[in-house]
């Protein structure tokens, strides 16, 4: 575990948040707390942050989908941990937010990372599934079947789910299991703008 436990908190002092929050917000990088980026959207509590890269165990050549990428910046630490010979794309449904998660992720030059406009009504980014790795940074009511079809075997998911933080395994031949891992708040996973 300390192996990962150590390249999550590499990732984190090699991407610092700052540079992923609004002018106004910046002053409050270092709070342990979720801090606002417009549209209704946070740059989550890094600590929530840490906890669910720990818990998606990305590795180094790992292909991520990143959903709810907002500012950009758990697409840059995505990246950071898959490094040049993975892939993350991060897909975000505000216009406004994408335009500025794309100029925060091309500041940390990794271009094996990307943000898409999510497509109304769907999602993920499904035309590159699958993916090793997926990400929810929003709270899903259920468990989404349009996600779980886009999660590789093996592989890992993230995702708040009812205010429940649920890690879904699957194994190579394609049977998953579910674990919860504790109580958190998240805005709701959206379809549309």
């Amino acid at each position: 575990m300390t192996g990962r436990v150590d390249r999550v908190l590499y990732a984190f002092s090699a991407i610092p948040r700052e540079g992923f929050l609004p002018p106004e917000e910046r002053d409050f990088a270092g709070f342990d707390e979720p801090l606002p980026i417009g549209h209704g959207q946070t740059n989550s509590q890094p600590r929530t942050v840490a906890d669910m890269l720990r818990l998606l165990e990305v590795a180094p050549g790992d292909k991520v989908l990143d959903v709810g990428s907002g500012s950009g910046w758990t697409t840059a630490l995505l990246a950071h941990l898959t490094g040049p010979e993975g892939s993350v794309v991060g897909v975000e449904l505000e216009p406004t937010l994408v335009r500025f998660g794309r100029r925060n992720l091309a500041a940390t030059d990794q271009p094996w990372a990307r943000i898409e406009k999510a497509k109304r009504d769907v999602l993920g980014w499904p035309p590159e599934a699958a993916y090793d790795r997926i990400l929810v940074s929003a709270e899903a009511e259920a468990l989404p079947k349009e996600l779980m079809d886009q999660l590789a075997s093996p592989g890992r998911m993230v995702i708040p789910v009812a205010g429940l933080m649920m890690l879904v395994e699957r194994n190579a031949t394609g049977t998953a299991r579910l674990s919860s891992h504790g109580w958190y708040r998240f805005v709701p996973l959206r379809r549309k703008p």
